[in-house]
């Protein structure tokens, strides 16, 4: 069976070598037919803690890495999108 590739964005890289990575899908809505967008967080392993908090990533579906952790990261496909902040000196 093929491994699931998912893209998503890092929510949380604070962990030591994982990331929290967010997928968000749409899905029409059985009833009423509105398109209605679907998130789920997933942790990745990440072995060199190279992927940082707003980057979009590709998530590759693995064996069992931990209790909670069985992906890892591919590659980054835009990088982050982070404000510099300058401080009044």
């Amino acid at each position: 069976m093929p491994k699931r590739i998912l893209i998503g964005t890092v929510v949380s890289d604070k962990t030591d070598k994982t990331v929290t990575v967010l997928v968000e899908r749409k899905v029409k809505h059985p009833l009423y037919g509105k398109i209605i967008r679907r998130s789920k967080k997933y942790h990745a392993h990440d072995e060199d803690n190279a992927f940082r908090t707003g980057e979009r990533v590709r998530i590759e579906e693995t064996k069992p890495i931990s209790k909670t952790k069985s992906w890892k990261v591919l590659d980054r496909l835009q990088a982050g999108k982070v404000a510099a902040v300058e401080a009044d000196v």
